[in-house]
């Protein structure tokens, strides 16, 4: 993956009940991570049809981007919270552009 731009595609399921709560925990990362050098586009995703379904669309100027992302504050307060607010893992999947 070395220096090539890197594509995020990352899936969420909240717990029940807690969509709500989940929607404002991961709406609350868009402003910051937007600001980080690496970061080409960051958004987030809801299901209408399914409330508890969230999806993140990031990409990334190169994997030491994305790690280092991983590493913010705000990032691992989510994740200390994850098994609180998701009712499995995320689903990430990591693309390169094809053409």
């Amino acid at each position: 993956m070395g220096n090539k731009k890197l594509v995020v595609v990352a899936k969420f399921r909240s717990r029940a009940g807690k969509e709500a709560l989940v929607e404002k925990e991961l709406a609350a990362l868009l402003t910051p991570t937007r600001a980080e050098a690496g970061c080409l586009q960051y958004d987030c995703h809801y299901s209408p049809g399914d409330p508890g379904l969230f999806m993140f669309y990031e990409i990334w100027s190169n994997r030491a981007a994305l790690d280092e992302h991983l590493q913010k504050p705000y990032i691992q307060s989510l994740l200390a919270k994850a098994e609180d607010l998701f009712a499995e893992a995320p689903e990430i999947h990591f693309l390169e552009k094809l053409a």
